[in-house]
């Protein structure tokens, strides 16, 4: 394996990106299909005539396809090896959003890691949606590479909108389709016994505080007689060979099965945890998008990729997996036997978890994968999980419901706990209202900022503009007590409880304790009164910017 200094690491500064977003288109288009995809210029390097592109067409069959189009535009990061046992990989990973922020970091996809003292066989991905252009290209559709990260977010926002309006409110569904097993990828290679060892896979500690080596992206497929059937993404714990925890929180689906089936005496729930998965399948997994006991998360991964889901049985249970995974690990969890201690693990919050002395485990059974299977691993806390336009389009829909008056809302992965809501106020203590109910429902809300609908809430610098202009502390805020909040929040003295703010920074008015006259924003005033200021800078848009790199000056980028 290549181990200089250069192919080790790599440069990857603003320039290079830059470079390569240039060449690439600028244009959002609908959806890419063939007939998009033709015209869209080719990756970055290339020249002339590029002949038939054979790039990953949406939608996205599995994570190499998808990694394929990551590579297409730009956005990953190629190493021959690297050291986790000196946390080399966990050091890139603050690196790269230290650099390019949350938003801006590309995927990283290394071959060989050292883990425990020798090298191991990869690939192994991380950050694999961090990006914002990744938003609109989970579902086709092209990044605006000449504007701000945020208006290809928006793009993602609006057609997960205009799916949800179509359906009558409601996620679009494609029922799964079963294969054959002899067609399946995951099926090409089938460990069970003492053939398994899932020390053998590239799974890493991630920080020096954790417990040891985790599998942290696998979706966890349970089923219940009353509670249905669910996947989602929980944290499992390498305990040996053929022996992992399982680590749902209280509360969430796989937690509430478990417990229910302990308590009716049932001796073993049966799980397959997915690895690998398609680009969609892994959002639709790691966000709260389905929540209905009946919801079938399969089908609606279908009709948000706008085809079925291929998959086919377990090997020892009964679930159906997706047939394009990396990898499937199939197990049984016992009930009746006492819990293990798990973790501690670095959280989300980007702080250590605790440690917890009772925790579900699983005896693995089998293992089946692709041959030379690509492992993914989320450092938490310190890059972005999963694509958030979906969960954040389907919750604002939902929300309208009971807040009419609501615009927009965000969450912003980098700074877990705040959240920014746009209203269009039309009366006297409709924000603060407006900020309870969010606080109440949304229980990672710990900091609710509510802003006028001018005011941007994927911008950050025109939010905390708005807190810093338009809002007095008094009478403008209330602070909630006793609430619902998470149970990994590291400030909480009393998990999952906490207090919450709500933060009014909508323009005061008189019946507010407001001014009777609120100034004109500057801005505002140059496009009233000198509307072609714009238009004339934006035609020369590119002169200028020519002439400030000729200068040796790149403009930086979000």
């Amino acid at each position: 394996m290549p181990d200089r200094d250069d192919e080790r690491h790599p440069r990857l500064d603003r320039r290079t990106l830059i470079s390569s977003a240039a060449a690439l288109t600028a244009s959002a288009l609908p959806a890419l299909g063939d007939q998009a995809r033709q015209s869209a210029p080719a990756a970055a390097g290339r020249t002339g005539d590029p002949g038939p592109d054979t790039r990953p067409l949406f939608p996205f069959d599995g994570l190499r396809d998808w990694v394929q189009a990551l590579d297409d535009h730009g956005l990953l990061m190629r190493i021959g090896r690297m050291d986790q046992d000196a946390y080399e990989i966990t050091a890139l990973a603050y690196r790269l959003t230290d650099q390019f922020g949350w938003y801006g970091a590309p995927a990283v996809i290394v071959d060989e890691v050292k883990i425990d003292g020798r090298w191991v066989r990869g690939p192994l991905l991380i950050n694999h949606q961090g990006h914002w252009d990744t938003e609109a290209m989970l579902f086709g559709i092209v990044p605006r590479r000449r504007s701000s990260g945020t208006e290809t977010y928006r793009l993602a926002l609006d057609h997960v909108a205009g799916l949800i309006d179509a359906h009558g409110g409601r996620l679009p569904e494609i029922a799964p389709l079963p294969v054959d097993a002899g067609r399946a990828p995951v099926k090409e290679v089938i460990l069970r016994g003492d053939a398994i060892d899932l020390g053998q896979f590239a799974f890493v500690q991630s920080n020096p505080g954790d417990a040891g080596r985790y599998i942290t992206t696998g979706s966890v497929f349970t089923a219940d007689p009353e509670l249905g059937m669910n996947f989602g993404t929980y944290r499992c714990q390498l305990r040996g060979p053929r022996t992992i925890g399982i680590n749902p929180e209280p509360g969430q689906r796989a937690w509430k099965m478990f417990t229910a089936q302990r308590e009716r005496g049932e001796k073993l729930a049966r799980v397959s945890i997915v690895l690998g998965q398609d680009p969609m399948m892994w959002m639709v997994s790691g966000s709260a998008l389905t929540k209905g006991i009946r919801d079938d998360e399969l089908a609606i991964t279908g009709g948000l990729r706008g085809r079925a889901v291929e998959v086919v049985k377990s090997e020892t249970n009964d679930h159906m997996v997706p047939a394009s995974a990396e990898m499937v690990i199939e197990g049984e969890v016992p009930l009746q036997e006492p819990l293990q201690p798990e973790g501690p693990f670095g959280e989300m919050y980007g702080y250590l978890g605790l440690r917890k002395e009772e925790n579900f485990w699983m005896r693995v059974t089998c293992v089946t994968h692709r041959r030379d299977p690509w492992i993914l691993n989320q450092f938490t806390g310190a890059t972005r999980g999963f694509c958030t336009a979906p969960m954040e389009a389907f919750a604002l829909y939902r929300l309208k419901k009971l807040l009419p008056g609501l615009v927009a809302l965000h969450s912003p992965v980098e700074a877990t706990g705040w959240t920014f809501v746009a209203i269009d106020k039309t009366k006297p203590g409709q924000a603060l209202e407006a900020g309870r109910q969010i606080a109440r429902i949304i229980g990672i809300a710990k900091i609710v900022v509510v802003v006028d609908q001018d005011v941007d809430v994927l911008d950050r610098s025109a939010v905390m503009h708005a807190v810093g202009s338009r809002w007095q502390p008094y009478p403008a805020a209330e602070i909630l007590r006793d609430m619902m909040g998470m149970p990994l929040d590291p400030s909480s003295p009393n998990r999952p409880k906490t207090s919450k703010i709500v933060i009014d920074a909508t323009r005061q008015w008189p019946g507010e304790g407001g001014p009777q006259v609120y100034p004109a924003l500057n801005r505002d005033l140059l496009v009233q009164l000198a509307p072609g200021a714009f238009p004339l800078v934006d035609s020369q848009w590119e002169r200028y910017l020519g002439g400030w790199q000729r200068q040796g000056c790149p403009p930086r980028t979000p």
